[in-house]
């Protein structure tokens, strides 16, 4: 059975704990909303990595982890994003094995690699929800994150 875009995103985005605004959200805001989220994460976990808060470090490392692996790699659909979504798919896989490194050796190095990675990813799919939102057939319907 294949559940839409907007519906896997959104229950993967409830998973994670992020509150605000997913109910009536298309799927092209939604992946801005874990996208935002995993920044978001990721420069929390940074500081406090710096600060030697390793509770709160875990913790925000693994909420990133989930947004990547549940929200992001979650939303793609390979079978219409094509060599996208595909690409994608290993992108947020060598993240989350970065992330994991960070973790484990309590390295930010790897940590701001991957911020490096996603900025871009998060600011080109900013930059294309003019044109995802005016057919409802953009990119966010192929390719879902």
């Amino acid at each position: 059975m294949y559940t839409p875009v907007s519906s896997r995103a959104a229950n993967a985005y409830r998973q994670v704990g992020v509150q605000s605004g997913v109910d009536g959200a298309n799927p092209h805001q939604l992946i801005q909303m874990l996208f935002d989220g995993l920044l978001q994460s990721l420069n929390e976990a940074r500081g406090a990595m710096q600060r030697g808060e390793m509770d709160a470090k875990g913790r925000l490392i693994g909420k990133s982890v989930r947004i990547l692996e549940e929200g992001l790699k979650g939303a793609l659909n390979p079978a219409q994003g094509g060599e996208i979504a595909v690409n994608l798919r290993a992108l947020y896989e060598y993240c989350v094995t970065r992330l994991t490194l960070a973790n484990l050796r309590n390295d930010v190095a790897p940590l701001e690699e991957v911020v490096a990675l996603i900025e871009p990813v998060a600011q080109s799919w900013a930059a294309i929800g003019g044109s995802a939102n005016a057919g409802g057939s953009g990119p966010s319907a192929k390719v879902g994150g």
